[in-house]
């Protein structure tokens, strides 16, 4: 790159020329898919996208856009929830978005390791499949992996369907390679599971949401493949015998739970509501279902099946459950899980709504969930209020939607009114108010009130050693 490249005009035409026509765009209607998020809140200008196709081109462009003092922006399948991908708004500061995807190889497996070598910008569902045709597991899933990009995943820390059984992207992570705020390359690509050499710098990294700097590629773990996968959509009557069935498949099962997610009703509704070709599961209405999955490297006569068949009767013997559907296919299986994925999605036509992505610890979720329901309605008379998700962790992506015939605006303006004793709730049961999704610049301001001095002192320290000049996304998480 130019290193003469100091000014606005000049560092647009350095970086122009080192990526070529297909590394930049500035043209306001090619550029929209990029400023907006898919929440479609969030998004500001930017002075363009750099769209590298290697680390070195990352580099090259991070250098640049320094000496010009533009804040940087990086990007991946923008698919995030509280705008840590895109520009802020009026934020004054000129901006270049750094999307990573065209950074999108498998760079390299190795099924004895059981690792996979993978760029920032390679799609979550390609990493599954490439694992899979290789003999491999790459257990991270979510429902927007169609779209989302590892680079997003491990900035976020994502979660996901299959935390209770492999953990969160942090576990899954073995080696990162990282553009520093500088431009200098960090080369952390190692697949050792042990290596106590001084700080574990990976995770620095991991969950800083490109504040830190830019993840380029890594190094993965993986898994044997699933050689029988038993999965049911269970009726229960409440999250205290949601969490009882938990419980039990858990110790019937060996541990191999690998999703066990917590439906409400209203969340079926929302769906029959929106999602076309979507039909009702069973014939008697219940307040709330469990998805579960139970997983099987070795199976290979049907025990796994059996397994289950012997939990859910004695579910109903005890009275945990009241009905269930067993899939029978994979097509049966397919069919219950999007009842599951296509909740954003039908929340998303339904219209505006206050969403939150909290945790607490799995044994205080069912009381968590009735303090939850009461507060809000306190706060927001009428409005239709719940959580659903990841029980098997504690994390619970919870919906406030206003009252039939209500703006959604009116409910959208008392955001952080509503919220509050939400927010109260969490702090008492030592719960968080972000599980999974991130920071980004929506939760800034909560981040500050939950954290404790030393905390955010030892943060903004951590970043003014990396990024001195305040250029890594600027105005997300710190």
């Amino acid at each position: 790159m130019d290193p003469a490249a100091t000014h606005p005009e000049a560092a647009v035409d350095a970086i122009r020329r080192k990526l070529g026509p297909a590394g930049w765009i500035d043209d306001t209607s090619e550029m929209a898919a990029y400023v907006i998020d898919w929440s479609r809140r969030f998004g500001g200008e930017a002075v363009g996208i750099a769209r590298p196709s290697s680390t070195e081109e990352v580099a090259a462009v991070v250098r640049a856009a320094a000496t010009a003092g533009f804040g940087i922006v990086p990007q991946g399948g923008n698919t995030g929830l509280c705008g840590g991908s895109v520009p802020i708004a009026g934020s004054g500061k000129p901006v270049l978005i750094l999307s990573l995807q065209r950074m999108n190889r498998v760079r390299a497996i190795d099924p004895v390791d059981y690792t996979v070598t993978a760029e920032a910008g390679c799609v979550l569902e390609t990493l599954q499949k490439f694992a899979a045709e290789h003999g491999r597991y790459f257990p991270l899933s979510l429902a927007a992996e169609g779209s989302c990009t590892i680079g997003g995943n491990l900035s976020t820390n994502a979660g996901g369907t299959n935390v209770l059984k492999y953990g969160n992207a942090r576990e899954l992570a073995l080696g990162l390679e990282v553009v520093l705020p500088d431009g200098e390359i960090w080369d952390g690509l190692r697949s050792l599971r042990k290596d106590n050499r001084g700080y574990d710098l990976k995770d620095l990294f991991i969950g800083a949401e490109g504040t830190l700097g830019v993840i380029t590629a890594a190094v993965l773990r993986l898994f044997p493949l699933p050689r029988a996968i038993a999965a049911a959509l269970v009726a229960v009557k409440s999250p205290e015998a949601a969490l009882l069935l938990l419980d039990r498949a858990r110790a019937a099962s060996r541990d191999s739970v690998e999703t066990f997610e917590l439906l409400p009703r209203e969340t079926l509704e929302l769906v029959l509501r929106h999602i076309p070709g979507i039909q009702e599961p069973m014939p008697e209405i219940s307040p709330f279902y469990v998805l579960l999955e139970l997983v099987s490297t070795a199976d290979g006569d049907g025990e796994t099946g059996e397994l289950l068949e012997g939990l859910l009767a004695s579910a109903f013997e005890e009275g945990i459950a009241t009905d269930a559907v067993v899939a029978k296919s994979e097509a049966q299986r397919n069919a219950l899980w999007r009842i599951r994925e296509s909740i954003p999605e039908a929340g998303r036509v339904e219209g505006p709504s206050i969403t939150h992505d909290v945790s607490v610890p799995v044994s205080k979720v069912p009381e968590f969930y009735r303090a939850a329901l009461s507060a809000i309605g306190k706060a927001a008379p009428g409005a239709r209020a719940f959580g659903f998700g990841h029980l098997g962790d504690g994390n619970l992506h919870f919906s406030i939607r206003p009252a039939p015939g209500e703006d959604p605006q009116i409910l959208i303006e008392r955001e952080a009114e509503v919220s509050a004793p939400l927010f109260e709730l969490l702090e008492r049961m030592n719960g968080s108010f972000s599980a999974e999704h991130g920071i980004g610049q929506r939760k800034v301001g909560q981040l500050v009130r939950s954290k404790s001095a030393v905390e955010m002192r030892l943060m903004r320290s951590i970043k003014d050693a990396l990024d001195p000049l305040g250029i890594m996304n600027p105005g997300k998480v710190l």
